[in-house]
């Protein structure tokens, strides 16, 4: 676990870096200088482009973990893989290109009535997501590696700090919202050349396939686990767009525009598993290799466990200050709107983050193709529930399908996970945890009946940083006494020592 940990806390650290730049972006830039409908817009734009991007890897982020330990090979540069990573991802880019030519037509109707403006710029999600495209391969070339820290570094930090510069030089009137737009394809094309010089100086990297390596078994796991992958992308990358998608055609942009603050607010809750999770991957996939199925468990108990604790100390700060954020936030009446679906998309990113690594491992396994049954459910509920619920209950609506979404899904595919391979993320020591983040609610709920609220702003922010304080603090004695975490204890008693 040295490399993990070490890797972990290094894209960890980049993680929290980006938050902090994507923090001020978000919420003292945007909000100051764009329109909600103009945010709404960067945000499906986005979102389109992050799907397609998905469906263009043609699986390979996922493939390349799986089969990678059969190319590995330090002296013959891992015969040739890093050429197969190109090559597949630009053949998917092709496919996917020509269909979304082809369909404009009903794409554009379903978005027009609402959401004119988005289809205006339908033609620039395709450069962008060419971009994002390659620069997720070569992130994932390096996390089969085990390089986590720099290609965290510079999607989480880089790209955001490109992005803000795009966004002052709109707020500042050097360029103009059109130039804005199409500077984001700019952003990840120098993105993706940071992380392309990134990997060849790990001197690993060999543009020359190998194509005797290439066995007729390996070919033929490798097309059958593509075409898997590319079904269950299409029905599963749908699936974090959704809400940005049914609101856009369904409310506007300016509706869009809302959600996507709460969207950005608790984004911050899954950042810990896009360092600890993708760090503990190569691991588990290894680990499924060999049939150890002893490392495959406390590994995926470990994640989960952490998981759980860390994004719920996360939803237990957000939620304290909620009211005094919208109070500083710029425009923050425009947006506050947006309280309650924050809380329950902040419940549905605590049960996600925990339960993911389940999914991850069952791809894994030799029953990765049963991965698409639980994707499409997840899928198909999330698009039935946006379309019930959006029209009654608007944004709430399309936050509590979210929930719902994966609540159903992970109902389905724990339980098979767990009696296919007997690998389970479950632990005694969640329980803990979840009692323990119920009794904060509890806390923060009475705080605010037995405490007066100061009027000036001043004293009110002091008010919020002692509740946060006292409550989180309460929270982590009793992480420590009850031995949640071994790993945190550890942590706790070097400080206690220092001191």
């Amino acid at each position: 676990m040295g490399v993990i940990f070490r890797q972990s806390l290094k894209g960890t650290l980049a993680n929290y870096l980006g938050v902090a730049v994507g923090f001020f972006t978000t919420f003292f830039v945007l909000t100051r200088y764009l329109t909600p409908e103009e945010v709404g817009l960067t945000r499906v734009l986005m979102d389109a482009a992050v799907l397609l991007a998905g469906l263009f890897q043609l699986g390979i982020s996922s493939s390349s973990m799986r089969f990678f330990p059969y190319f590995k090979d330090k002296k013959n540069k891992d015969n040739g893989f890093f050429f197969w990573t190109l090559i597949i991802p630009l053949v998917g880019f092709v496919i996917f290109t020509l269909l979304l030519i082809l369909f404009k037509a009903p794409i554009s109707d379903f978005f027009q009535e609402k959401s004119p403006l988005f289809v205006d710029y339908y033609n620039l999600v395709i450069p962008i997501a060419f971009w994002m495209l390659y620069n997720a391969v070569f992130e994932s070339n390096a996390n089969v590696l085990q390089r986590v820290a720099v290609p965290l570094f510079i999607k989480e930090v880089g790209c955001r700090i490109f992005l803000l510069a795009l966004y002052l030089l709109y707020g500042f009137k050097v360029i103009t919202f059109d130039g804005m737009l199409k500077g984001f394809a700019i952003t990840y094309f120098l993105c993706t050349l940071l992380n392309l010089g990134y990997l060849i100086s790990l001197k690993r990297v060999s543009f020359k396939p190998n194509f005797k390596y290439v066995t007729p078994k390996i070919k033929k796991d490798f097309t059958l686990f593509t075409l898997f992958l590319v079904t269950t992308a299409i029905v599963g990358l749908i699936t974090p767009s959704i809400n940005t998608f049914f609101v856009t055609a369904k409310m506007g942009l300016e509706s869009t525009g809302v959600l996507t603050i709460a969207i950005y607010i608790v984004a911050i809750i899954e950042m810990p598993y896009r360092s600890l999770g993708v760090a503990s991957l190569p691991s588990i996939s290894h680990a499924m290799k060999d049939g150890d199925l002893k490392s495959t468990n406390q590994l995926c108990r470990n994640v989960s466990l952490h998981q759980l604790l860390i994004s719920s100390f996360i939803f237990i700060v957000i939620w304290i200050n909620i009211d005094l954020f919208f109070e500083l936030l710029p425009n923050g009446d425009k947006y506050s709107g947006a309280k309650m679906a924050i809380a329950i998309l902040g419940l549905s990113k605590i049960l996600h983050s925990s339960l993911s690594i389940g999914a991850s491992t069952l791809g894994f396994s030799k029953h990765y193709y049963f991965h698409l049954i639980f994707t499409f459910i997840l899928t198909f509920t999330a698009i039935v529930l946006n379309n019930k619920l959006i029209p009654i209950y608007g944004i709430n609506g399309a936050a509590l399908a979210t929930l719902i979404s994966y609540l159903v899904a992970y109902a389905f595919l724990l339980p098979f996970l767990y009696f296919t391979t007997k690998i389970s993320v479950f632990s005694k020591r969640q329980i803990i945890v979840v009692f323990i983040f119920l009794i904060m609610l509890t806390m923060e709920l009475f705080w605010n009946r037995l405490f007066e609220m100061p009027s000036s702003l001043i004293p009110k922010i002091a008010f919020y940083g002692v509740k946060t304080l006292v409550i989180c603090g309460l929270g982590i004695v009793a992480v420590y006494l009850n031995k949640v975490s071994e790993d945190i204890n550890n942590i706790i008693d070097k400080i206690l020592r220092r001191g």
